[in-house]
């Protein structure tokens, strides 16, 4: 089932808006990456990059392009686990998450 504008920018405000729900993205797409779903978690992990707009500040971090972690979290993309990793550090740095869970 697709996902309405609606919801999409209801889950965007609340991220913006909300250092714990940011928290709660990182944290559910951890989980879903261990317990094997990919998309769901890939699918957080660019709701929160989108909606705390830090692609960019992303990009410069790891050494990669944007349009290239704009695909890696994409529906198609298949990031490799050191992209993936990294990615997640950036994110749990970012929002002042401790790296040991």
């Amino acid at each position: 089932m697709a996902l309405t504008r609606e919801f999409r920018e209801t889950v965007m405000e609340m991220a913006k808006a909300d250092p714990e729900y940011r928290r709660a993205l990182i944290d559910e797409a951890v989980e879903n990456f261990l317990e094997g779903d990919f998309e769901t978690g890939k699918h957080l992990l660019r709701d929160y990059l989108n909606a705390t707009e830090s692609f960019p500040e992303l990009a410069e971090s790891v050494h990669k392009d944007v349009k290239s972690l704009r695909r890696m979290v994409g529906s198609k993309g298949n990031p490799r686990a050191e992209n993936l990793f990294e990615i997640i550090k950036f994110c749990r740095a970012r929002e002042g998450m401790s790296q040991a869970a």
